[in-house]
């Protein structure tokens, strides 16, 4: 009885070393052939090593892309449908952004997961209806009216707003989150600009707003779907619990917001006839000639508006304070820039450079990606099989030394400028890409180059930005690159040579 017992435990024993030595060598395996690329486990693919370095996911991925030569696999849990490809290079990425792109799209696993809060919106969709979305928001967001209201409201947000409040604390001597504040300023911005309808976020006390706390709650339960096994989120979805809960609710309350803002501005436009006084988005999308867009299609297209514009600028205005807080040689070249323009922020090149520099070190969206229809190779040889994804890590791609020279960690404006005037146009977009490129290059660039200028020119004329010391500033992983424990700082009053008003002329 005890030698059987004996001989089936050696057995079992057996097994479970062959299993394990089994499983170590075949991860072994995958990462030998990857050259130098990360784990890939049986069954969890990536995943043990992704969460090995959650608190780090930035500057790994850059290191673990720089020690592959530019690319390496990845492969998700087994059953979760997600595998591709991760590539800083940048003939790679304009292969996918242009030169194939009808290949690349955002696909259904990106669709899905923002369904409940962007529906068909332009930042959600693929074919024709991209295109006619992009046609509508080129044709409006460039017109001389659209660019002459938005930068009033910029204008107008800043100094009524924004420089009080600032103003305020300065006074009291307190402290306060600067991202928050951010955060903020371009919510209502964007707002006004795409409803123009004032959401009140930085009025006096720092309300709480219902609408842009459900949609950064949206926002954020959308993004926990990337991170959740489908089987998961899914089954929390069909059942009605949990954080899926939290999200139809959540949603529900930023597209009933949207939804009675364009149902009021249709009523609006059958009383009087016309939207002619108004020029926000909304209404000249609704007013424009020939359109007949749907209440859904105004509802999605300006839902999409708002996140596009709500999280990016903000985002890199905070990197660029917290950059120059560290660089005072840098803050006392952008405060002569900003004197020298006299309020003028098309005049302000070495303000540009310096935030297009802080942009390449902190892209407000670090990692973006697109799934193939076909199969495809890319430009260093890589296969790309139906269905996989192509993950362009920007983040990566701004700290590379063969893109940028052996001080691409330095932050420095200067590689922007030739001749004292900004020379940033030269730089292919593909190689940085923070603006995205391509057909789907980001038609709000202008807008948010405007937006960041007027808020820092008019900031840095009038205050002395002092970061608080002794708090951790590290990126939190999100699909933007918020600060994790935000940005703690306090404002002095800067004596000014000449009084400085910041005019958000649109930039040409």
């Amino acid at each position: 009885m005890a030698l059987r017992f004996l001989l089936e435990y050696v057995r079992a024993s057996d097994l479970a070393v062959a299993a394990a030595v089994l499983f170590a060598c075949s991860a072994v395996a995958s990462r030998l052939a990857s050259r130098g690329a990360p784990m890939l486990w049986p069954v969890l693919g990536i995943i043990p090593t992704l969460f090995a370095h959650l608190d780090d996911i930035y500057e790994w991925g850059a290191a673990a892309l720089a020690r592959s030569g530019g690319t390496f696999p990845y492969r998700g849990m087994w059953g979760g449908c997600s595998s591709g490809v991760v590539t800083s290079v940048p003939a790679n990425v304009e292969h996918v952004l242009r030169t194939n792109f009808a290949n690349y799209l955002k696909g259904p696993y990106y669709r899905e997961r923002f369904a409940e809060l962007l529906g068909e919106g332009i930042f959600n969709a693929d074919g024709e209806a991209w295109r006619a979305q992009r046609r509508a928001a080129t044709a409006e967001m460039h017109s001389a009216r659209f660019l002459e209201f938005s930068s009033g409201t910029i204008d107008r947000l800043v100094h009524s707003r924004l420089v009080p409040l600032l103003s305020r604390l300065t006074e009291r001597g307190d402290a306060v989150d600067l991202q928050e504040v951010l955060l903020r300023f371009t919510f209502d911005n964007i707002c006004a600009a795409a409803f123009g309808a004032d959401a009140g976020c930085l009025a006096d006390g720092l309300p709480d707003v219902p609408f842009a706390r459900n949609f950064e709650r949206a926002t954020e339960l959308s993004l926990r779907r990337f991170v959740t096994p489908p089987f998961i989120w899914k089954a929390k979805r069909l059942l009605g619990v949990g954080s899926e809960r939290a999200l139809v609710e959540a949603a529900r309350a930023v597209r009933e917001f949207a939804e009675w803002t364009v149902a009021d501005r249709r009523a609006e436009l059958r009383k009087i006839g016309t939207l002619s006084a108004r020029c926000d988005l909304l209404s000249r999308l609704m007013s424009s000639p020939g359109a007949g867009y749907s209440d859904t299609f105004l509802r999605d297209f300006c839902i999409s508006f708002i996140l596009a514009g709500r999280d990016t600028s903000s985002v890199a205005l905070a990197w660029f304070f917290w950059l120059l807080a560290s660089h005072p040689d840098v803050e006392s070249r952008v405060l002569d820039d900003v004197r020298a323009a006299r309020g003028d922020v098309r005049g302000m090149d070495y303000l540009h450079a310096a935030l297009t520099e802080a942009m390449r070190l902190y892209p407000p969206v670090p990692v973006d990606f697109k799934e193939a229809l076909a199969d495809d190779v890319l430009p260093d040889g890589t296969v790309v099989r139906a269905r996989q994804r192509v993950i362009y890590y920007t983040y990566a791609m701004g700290r590379d030394p063969a893109a940028w020279g052996p001080d691409c960690l330095e932050f420095r404006p200067e590689r922007w400028m030739r001749g004292g005037a900004f020379a940033g146009g030269g730089e292919s977009p593909f190689k940085y890409v923070v603006f995205n490129a391509g057909p789907r290059l980001c038609i709000g660039k202008r807008f948010a180059y405007t937006q960041m200028k007027t808020a820092a020119a008019a900031v840095l004329a009038r205050f002395r930005v002092e970061v608080l010391p002794g708090q951790e500033v590290k990126p939190k992983l999100n699909t933007t690159l918020y600060m994790k424990n935000g940005l703690m700082v306090r404002f002095t009053t800067r004596e000014q040579q000449q009084p400085v008003h910041v005019v958000a002329a649109g930039e040409d």
